[in-house]
């Protein structure tokens, strides 16, 4: 009876550890694994799919191909739709898939809950989003060749990363926290950091592609994200001057961005309708701020994420 009862334990036991060891190690990821992962997630932004491997007798090729001429172009082939002189290449370039301002991987992130407008959005409500906004210009109907070619180019580009999937890159121009900024130095830098080389002396720019309008009636209008301190200090941060590594330090980004801003630009008339559910960034630069700041009267510790220059 005993011999019986303890070769039962000896079994159950052998049969439990045998369990938690199988549980371990197919939950367990090896370092070598674990780094692949890494590996292929930090590589997706750098090594999206290229057109030139495009199947000429694929359907879907001759939308693809135009969806990357709109991207590029989108002032010229939407003459009638953007209302200034940007394109999409203008904040994202190299067709999406520069390093720092990759659309890589975007699809895969809608549908989305957007706060700002308080709605699901899908990815054409997005592409609409910056028609109206940083385009200043019109919204593309979702049935028209051109908002089918955006979606089909951005989708073919995103090839290989999954749905809700966490893309590290998307994030990179938002800067967090932002030093008291100095507007007058900003212009000194504008000036000392040859800014003018390719936006020109007044901002208007000397391309869409080469060198977009940062202020004035062919910029995008003060309900975009760049008209918010968090993203304009972020971007400058991440791509100005174009180079390998950045070359602004935080509190130079802080005060271009700030200069930047203080100018005029279009003026977007729904903000009294953005933020319906509250939340309400408290950096976005309004025609209101923007004449406080010129008048030098803007306190800019109303905006959370500035750290007060005594505190720097």
């Amino acid at each position: 009876m005993f011999k019986k009862k303890g070769l039962c334990l000896v079994i159950l036991l052998v049969v439990l550890l045998f369990t938690a060891c199988s549980n371990s190690s197919s939950e367990e990821v090896s370092p070598k694994e674990d780094e692949k992962v890494k590996s292929k997630t930090e590589e997706l932004a750098y090594n999206p799919p290229s057109l030139e491997d495009l199947d000429p007798d694929d359907p879907a090729t001759e939308y693809i191909q135009y969806g990357e001429e709109v991207f590029n172009e989108t002032h010229v082939v939407l003459e009638e739709n953007v209302g200034n002189e940007l394109s999409c290449q203008s904040c994202h370039a190299d067709g999406g898939v520069a390093q720092s301002s990759s659309m890589v991987g975007v699809t895969t992130q809608f549908p989305q809950y957007r706060p700002r407008e308080g709605v699901v959005f899908t990815l054409e409500d997005r592409i609409n989003g910056c028609m109206v906004r940083s385009m200043n210009g019109e919204m593309i109907p979702n049935d028209s060749k051109e908002m089918r070619s955006l979606v089909a180019y951005l989708t073919y580009i995103s090839e290989g990363i999954e749905v809700g999937e966490e893309i590290p890159w998307r994030m990179l121009n938002t800067m967090k926290e932002i030093p008291e900024p100095d507007v007058t130095r900003g212009e000194e830098l504008y000036e000392e950091k040859n800014c003018m080389s390719c936006h020109a002396t007044d901002g208007s720019g000397t391309g869409a592609n080469s060198g977009p309008a940062l202020w004035g009636d062919d910029s995008f209008n003060d309900g975009a994200g760049m008209a918010r301190m968090v993203k304009m200090a972020g971007y400058l941060k991440n791509n100005m001057p174009p180079a390998e590594e950045p070359q602004l330090t935080d509190q130079e980004a802080a005060d271009l961005a700030a200069f930047i801003l203080s100018q005029e630009r279009p003026e977007w008339k729904g903000h009294d309708t953005d933020w319906p559910e509250g939340g309400r960034p408290t950096d976005i630069i309004t025609k209101d701020r923007r004449e406080k700041i010129r008048e030098g009267k803007f306190d800019w510790t109303e905006i959370e994420n500035v750290i007060p220059a005594e505190e720097n």
